[in-house]
Protein backbone atom coordinates (compact mmCIF):
# COMPACT_ATOMS: atom_id res chain seq x y z
CA UNK A 1 0.00 0.00 0.00
CA UNK A 2 1.26 3.29 -0.83
CA UNK A 3 2.23 5.70 2.16
CA UNK A 4 0.31 9.29 2.29
CA UNK A 5 2.28 12.05 1.16
CA UNK A 6 1.59 15.38 2.47
CA UNK A 7 3.12 18.55 1.64
CA UNK A 8 5.61 21.06 3.65
CA UNK A 9 6.54 24.66 3.41
CA UNK A 10 9.39 24.22 3.81
CA UNK A 11 12.40 21.16 4.61
CA UNK A 12 15.07 22.66 6.69
CA UNK A 13 17.92 21.07 8.43
CA UNK A 14 16.52 17.89 8.17
CA UNK A 15 12.74 19.07 9.55
CA UNK A 16 9.98 19.86 8.27
CA UNK A 17 7.06 21.16 10.38
CA UNK A 18 2.89 21.47 9.25
CA UNK A 19 0.99 24.12 11.74
CA UNK A 20 -2.56 25.42 12.38
CA UNK A 21 -5.46 23.82 10.41
CA UNK A 22 -3.22 21.31 8.31
CA UNK A 23 -1.74 19.76 11.45
CA UNK A 24 -4.88 20.06 13.20
CA UNK A 25 -6.48 17.81 10.62
CA UNK A 26 -3.57 15.56 10.60
CA UNK A 27 -3.98 14.52 14.33
CA UNK A 28 -7.41 14.66 14.79
CA UNK A 29 -8.73 13.23 11.39
CA UNK A 30 -6.16 11.66 10.24
CA UNK A 31 -4.80 10.88 14.04
CA UNK A 32 -1.48 10.37 12.93
CA UNK A 33 1.53 9.71 15.84
CA UNK A 34 4.96 10.08 16.73
CA UNK A 35 7.04 7.44 14.64
CA UNK A 36 4.96 6.57 11.70
CA UNK A 37 6.54 7.46 8.60
CA UNK A 38 4.75 9.12 5.43
CA UNK A 39 6.27 11.35 2.21
CA UNK A 40 6.54 14.65 2.28
CA UNK A 41 6.92 17.17 -0.63
CA UNK A 42 8.33 20.63 -0.76
CA UNK A 43 7.38 21.39 -3.83
CA UNK A 44 10.39 20.85 -5.46
CA UNK A 45 12.24 17.67 -3.82
CA UNK A 46 10.14 14.47 -2.35
CA UNK A 47 11.15 12.97 0.93
CA UNK A 48 10.61 9.75 3.42
CA UNK A 49 9.72 10.86 6.47
CA UNK A 50 8.89 10.42 10.17
CA UNK A 51 6.76 11.88 12.73
CA UNK A 52 9.04 13.28 15.11
CA UNK A 53 5.90 15.37 17.25
CA UNK A 54 2.34 14.98 16.70
CA UNK A 55 0.45 17.69 18.10
CA UNK A 56 -2.63 20.01 17.28
CA UNK A 57 -0.55 22.92 17.37
CA UNK A 58 2.25 21.48 14.55
CA UNK A 59 3.27 17.95 13.61
CA UNK A 60 7.37 17.87 13.24
CA UNK A 61 8.45 15.42 10.37
CA UNK A 62 12.18 14.60 10.53
CA UNK A 63 13.58 13.48 7.00
CA UNK A 64 15.37 9.88 6.58
CA UNK A 65 15.55 9.46 2.71
CA UNK A 66 15.66 11.66 -0.03
CA UNK A 67 13.04 10.23 -2.90
CA UNK A 68 13.66 10.21 -6.69
CA UNK A 69 11.14 12.93 -8.63
CA UNK A 70 9.06 11.63 -11.81
CA UNK A 71 9.51 13.80 -14.47
CA UNK A 72 6.11 15.04 -16.22
CA UNK A 73 5.85 13.54 -19.85
CA UNK A 74 4.37 16.63 -21.04
CA UNK A 75 3.73 20.02 -19.19
CA UNK A 76 0.05 20.79 -19.55
CA UNK A 77 -0.98 24.73 -19.04
CA UNK A 78 -5.14 24.20 -18.61
CA UNK A 79 -6.66 27.66 -19.57
CA UNK A 80 -9.82 27.44 -18.71
CA UNK A 81 -12.57 30.60 -19.22
CA UNK A 82 -14.11 31.20 -15.92
CA UNK A 83 -17.59 29.30 -15.15
CA UNK A 84 -19.88 28.82 -11.97
CA UNK A 85 -17.47 27.99 -8.83
CA UNK A 86 -18.81 25.32 -7.44
CA UNK A 87 -18.21 23.63 -10.88
CA UNK A 88 -14.67 25.05 -11.57
CA UNK A 89 -13.24 23.76 -8.31
CA UNK A 90 -13.92 19.93 -9.64
CA UNK A 91 -12.08 21.19 -12.20
CA UNK A 92 -9.37 21.88 -10.33
CA UNK A 93 -9.14 18.95 -8.45
CA UNK A 94 -9.61 16.85 -11.40
CA UNK A 95 -7.05 18.93 -13.79
CA UNK A 96 -4.88 18.37 -10.30
CA UNK A 97 -5.50 14.45 -10.34
CA UNK A 98 -4.51 14.29 -13.81
CA UNK A 99 -1.38 15.61 -13.54
CA UNK A 100 -1.68 19.59 -15.37
CA UNK A 101 1.50 21.80 -14.56
CA UNK A 102 -0.62 24.86 -13.86
CA UNK A 103 -3.90 26.80 -14.41
CA UNK A 104 -4.86 30.24 -15.12
CA UNK A 105 -8.50 30.94 -15.85
CA UNK A 106 -9.63 33.95 -17.94
CA UNK A 107 -12.34 36.06 -18.68
CA UNK A 108 -13.70 35.06 -21.96
CA UNK A 109 -16.26 37.87 -23.62
CA UNK A 110 -19.50 35.39 -22.64
CA UNK A 111 -18.44 34.53 -19.62
CA UNK A 112 -21.11 34.94 -16.79
CA UNK A 113 -20.70 38.71 -15.38
CA UNK A 114 -19.44 39.07 -12.03
CA UNK A 115 -17.19 35.57 -12.01
CA UNK A 116 -14.09 37.69 -13.16
CA UNK A 117 -14.29 40.36 -9.79
CA UNK A 118 -15.53 37.31 -7.61
CA UNK A 119 -12.94 34.69 -8.51
CA UNK A 120 -9.79 37.84 -7.26
CA UNK A 121 -11.13 36.18 -3.66
CA UNK A 122 -11.14 32.76 -4.86
CA UNK A 123 -7.36 31.97 -5.43
CA UNK A 124 -6.45 30.98 -1.80
CA UNK A 125 -9.13 28.48 -1.81
CA UNK A 126 -8.54 26.79 -5.64
CA UNK A 127 -4.79 26.48 -4.21
CA UNK A 128 -5.63 24.78 -1.25
CA UNK A 129 -8.12 22.35 -3.35
CA UNK A 130 -4.92 21.57 -6.08
CA UNK A 131 -2.99 20.68 -2.69
CA UNK A 132 -5.88 18.48 -1.01
CA UNK A 133 -5.80 16.48 -4.85
CA UNK A 134 -2.11 16.73 -5.23
CA UNK A 135 -1.33 14.92 -1.74
CA UNK A 136 -4.35 12.15 -2.77
CA UNK A 137 -2.98 11.94 -5.72
CA UNK A 138 1.03 11.43 -4.85
CA UNK A 139 2.19 14.88 -7.04
CA UNK A 140 5.52 15.67 -6.62
CA UNK A 141 4.47 19.15 -7.20
CA UNK A 142 1.44 21.09 -7.15
CA UNK A 143 0.26 22.71 -10.13
CA UNK A 144 0.65 26.59 -10.55
CA UNK A 145 -2.98 28.11 -10.01
CA UNK A 146 -2.51 31.89 -11.29
CA UNK A 147 -5.08 34.68 -11.05
CA UNK A 148 -7.62 34.65 -13.87
CA UNK A 149 -6.22 37.26 -16.84
CA UNK A 150 -8.94 39.55 -18.14
CA UNK A 151 -9.42 38.40 -21.25
CA UNK A 152 -7.92 35.54 -23.93
CA UNK A 153 -5.21 37.44 -24.77
CA UNK A 154 -3.59 38.55 -21.45
CA UNK A 155 -2.99 34.76 -21.11
CA UNK A 156 0.74 34.62 -19.94
CA UNK A 157 2.03 31.41 -21.94
CA UNK A 158 5.24 29.56 -22.91
CA UNK A 159 4.07 26.16 -24.63
CA UNK A 160 4.96 25.25 -28.25
CA UNK A 161 1.42 23.45 -28.56
CA UNK A 162 -1.84 25.17 -28.49
CA UNK A 163 -5.25 23.12 -28.29
CA UNK A 164 -8.26 25.37 -27.94
CA UNK A 165 -11.67 23.26 -28.00
CA UNK A 166 -14.17 25.11 -30.25
CA UNK A 167 -17.71 23.33 -30.80
CA UNK A 168 -17.48 24.67 -34.43
CA UNK A 169 -14.38 22.43 -34.94
CA UNK A 170 -16.15 18.87 -33.98
CA UNK A 171 -15.25 17.46 -36.67
CA UNK A 172 -11.48 18.11 -36.48
CA UNK A 173 -10.80 15.29 -32.98
CA UNK A 174 -8.09 16.86 -30.82
CA UNK A 175 -6.00 13.30 -31.50
CA UNK A 176 -5.54 14.73 -35.03
CA UNK A 177 -4.08 17.93 -33.95
CA UNK A 178 -1.78 15.50 -31.65
CA UNK A 179 1.78 16.59 -33.18
CA UNK A 180 3.65 13.26 -34.97
CA UNK A 181 7.21 15.51 -33.91
CA UNK A 182 7.01 15.25 -29.87
CA UNK A 183 8.97 14.64 -27.23
CA UNK A 184 9.26 13.59 -23.14
CA UNK A 185 8.92 17.35 -21.40
CA UNK A 186 6.85 19.54 -24.25
CA UNK A 187 5.03 21.98 -23.07
CA UNK A 188 1.66 22.33 -24.12
CA UNK A 189 -1.40 24.29 -23.74
CA UNK A 190 -4.92 23.59 -23.49
CA UNK A 191 -7.61 26.70 -23.70
CA UNK A 192 -11.28 25.76 -22.07
CA UNK A 193 -14.10 27.99 -23.38
CA UNK A 194 -16.95 29.41 -21.40
CA UNK A 195 -20.33 28.38 -20.96
CA UNK A 196 -22.05 30.36 -23.66
CA UNK A 197 -19.14 29.64 -25.93
CA UNK A 198 -16.44 31.37 -28.51
CA UNK A 199 -17.42 34.58 -29.96
CA UNK A 200 -16.18 34.83 -33.73
CA UNK A 201 -13.70 37.26 -32.56
CA UNK A 202 -12.23 35.04 -29.74
CA UNK A 203 -11.60 32.36 -32.53
CA UNK A 204 -9.99 34.42 -34.80
CA UNK A 205 -7.82 35.82 -31.93
CA UNK A 206 -7.04 31.97 -31.03
CA UNK A 207 -6.10 31.47 -34.57
CA UNK A 208 -3.67 34.41 -34.57
CA UNK A 209 -2.29 33.61 -31.25
CA UNK A 210 -1.19 29.95 -32.80
CA UNK A 211 -4.21 27.65 -30.90
CA UNK A 212 -5.10 24.41 -32.96
CA UNK A 213 -9.18 24.55 -32.69
CA UNK A 214 -10.49 21.22 -32.64
CA UNK A 215 -12.88 19.14 -30.77
CA UNK A 216 -13.89 15.96 -28.88
CA UNK A 217 -16.35 14.47 -30.88
CA UNK A 218 -19.77 15.16 -31.32
CA UNK A 219 -21.34 15.15 -28.29
CA UNK A 220 -21.84 18.57 -26.20
CA UNK A 221 -20.05 18.15 -23.10
CA UNK A 222 -19.66 20.94 -20.08
CA UNK A 223 -16.69 22.62 -20.09
CA UNK A 224 -15.43 20.80 -16.97
CA UNK A 225 -16.01 17.46 -18.23
CA UNK A 226 -14.36 18.57 -21.96
CA UNK A 227 -11.13 19.81 -19.98
CA UNK A 228 -11.14 16.52 -17.94
CA UNK A 229 -10.99 14.50 -21.33
CA UNK A 230 -8.63 17.03 -23.20
CA UNK A 231 -5.81 16.46 -20.03
CA UNK A 232 -6.35 12.41 -20.87
CA UNK A 233 -6.49 12.52 -24.35
CA UNK A 234 -3.30 15.01 -24.25
CA UNK A 235 -1.70 12.81 -21.17
CA UNK A 236 -1.84 9.78 -23.04
CA UNK A 237 -0.32 10.83 -26.38
CA UNK A 238 2.71 12.03 -24.30
CA UNK A 239 3.05 9.35 -21.79
CA UNK A 240 3.21 6.56 -24.80
CA UNK A 241 6.53 8.54 -26.11
CA UNK A 242 9.37 5.75 -25.71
Amino acid sequence: MARRRFFVPEVRRGTAELTGAEAEHLVRVLRVEAGQVFEISDNSKVYLAEIESARKSGVVFRVTEELPVTMPAVHIALCPALIKFDRFELLVEKATELGVSSIQPFAAVRTEYGLLQASRKRGERWRRIAIEASQQSRRDRIPEILDAADSLDKLSLDARTRFFLDEDAQDLHLLARIPAERNRGDRVALLIGPEGGWTNEERALALRSGWLGCGLGNTVLRAETAAMAAIAVIQAAWTTLR
